[in-house]
């Protein structure tokens, strides 16, 4: 048997295993593909999902001993945000918000749990539409290294539809609840 009838029988496997892998996923006109929670329709892959920002001195929190405030022989802990991400849903305009960082113990640092402040805002032009502060629990076990943690808000409320006037921000917030 030659190499090209073997080459030609791997092109024809090949080609009959890809179109029957497509035969049950036609998109129709104004869809663009079917997954196992519906479809998706070519407006929500051409609208806007905006991209969480971090504020301004928003991205680390620091507790320190009480009456050691900025002594770095006084810290408890620091925590920083990292990562940012979110995911949105047209139809309801919501939306769903994370943020991940770490949490790293000072020379004061002890095991147990932290309580950490996360706030997420949804800014229509100069008007806040969402907002809402959270209290993010983050267990500590082993003061020689960081720990990692995941917040993720499900709940963001867009009235008006999510646009691109629409400005998502994150961060640690010690104001009031």
């Amino acid at each position: 048997m030659s190499i090209r009838i073997i080459g030609a029988g791997l092109v024809l496997a090949g080609s009959a295993f890809l179109a029957g892998c497509q035969s049950g996923s036609q998109a129709q006109p104004g869809q663009v593909a079917d997954t196992q929670a519906g479809a998706i329709r070519e407006s929500e892959l051409r609208a806007h999902c905006p991209p969480v920002t971090l504020q301004d001195g928003t991205a680390s929190f620091a507790i320190y001993e009480r009456g050691g405030e900025g002594d770095p022989n006084r810290l408890v802990y620091q925590a920083s945000i990292s990562e940012t991400t979110r995911t949105c849903q047209y139809a309801e305009d919501r939306m769903t918000v994370a943020v991940a960082g770490r949490v790293v113990p000072g020379p004061r640092g002890q095991p147990g749990t932290i309580s950490m402040p996360i706030r997420i805002v949804a800014v229509r032009g100069n008007d806040v539409v969402y907002s809402e502060l959270f209290r993010q629990s983050v267990t500590i076990t082993d003061t020689s290294g960081a720990t990692q943690f995941i917040f993720s808000d499900p709940n963001v409320s867009v009235p008006g539809g999510i646009t691109r006037g629409v400005r998502i921000l994150a961060g640690f917030d010690e104001g009031p609840l």
